[in-house]
């Protein structure tokens, strides 16, 4: 079985690519596991002083694994991914993201975590869990510090799909850059990152990351039982199977 996630190191940098091309990346129980494995390794990792978040196949990450949500719940897995936004938040190395693919819903919380996020300007994002009948409850701890209050409104309700130069205006992501300088974009972040001292970026990451880890930590608990519940809901059931057949919901039929 092909790893669901890859770690390579090219001297102080580490890279953590999501590699599950064929399935667009979702946030299936099996992938959370294995980001946060390599999350841990890289906090482990003396050497690695900067980390970079990125993809393989064309999409970033699709969401949470609805088939899997419609078949065994969100009970379990709702836990593992405020761990995961909690990892990211709390590593004490700058985390850059980036993206040559689109994002939707849950793969948000992901962005919404990281440090910093470069975008290339033609890929796109939506919050669509209210498509389904649920709601982007544990993602909200890490996006909606990032971003304008009116912005966010309109997404998470309507979730409609936006472009990377909205994302940036609205603060969700760091920078739009042309897709054939996306790759020049990152390495000029880290470059700059790496000139830091590792007891620098720790400590400014610890201050300037405090928002979202208390976040995490007093709502996590709370956010994870809405989202399990909403995603039993009778209403959720017949949207994630409205989607999965490819065909409209009844409230729109």
């Amino acid at each position: 079985m092909t790893d669901l996630v890859l770690v390579e190191r090219d001297g102080a940098l580490a890279t953590i690519t999501f590699n599950n091309p064929d399935k667009r990346n979702v946030l299936s129980f099996a992938m959370l596991d294995a980001i946060s494995d390599a999350l841990s390794g890289v906090e482990a990792d003396p050497a690695a002083r900067v980390v970079v978040m990125t993809h393989t196949g064309p999409v970033f990450c699709a969401g949470m694994d609805l088939k899997e949500a419609a078949e065994r719940g969100l009970e379990a897995t709702s836990g593992l991914i405020v761990k995961v936004l909690r990892q990211i938040s709390a590593l004490p190395k700058p985390v850059v993201v980036r993206l040559a693919g689109p994002v939707r819903a849950g793969g948000l919380g992901i962005v919404g975590a990281a440090d910093v996020v470069i975008a290339a300007d033609d890929i796109t994002f939506a919050f669509t869990e209210a498509r389904i009948g649920v709601a982007p409850a544990i993602i909200s701890l890490t996006v909606l510090p990032r971003m304008t209050p009116r912005q966010a409104h309109r997404w998470c309700l309507s979730g409609e799909t936006f472009d990377a130069g909205e994302a940036a205006a609205a603060g969700l992501i760091s920078r739009a850059v042309p897709a054939a300088e996306l790759d020049a974009a990152v390495t000029a972040v880290t470059t700059e990152l790496l000139l830091a001292s590792p007891q620098g970026l720790a400590e400014t990451k610890k201050l300037l990351g405090r928002q979202i880890l208390a976040l995490l930590d007093e709502q996590g608990e709370q956010v994870c039982k809405l989202s399990a519940n909403l995603f039993a809901s009778e209403e959720a059931k017949e949207g994630m199977t409205a989607f999965l057949e490819k065909r409209k919901p009844r409230w729109l039929t």
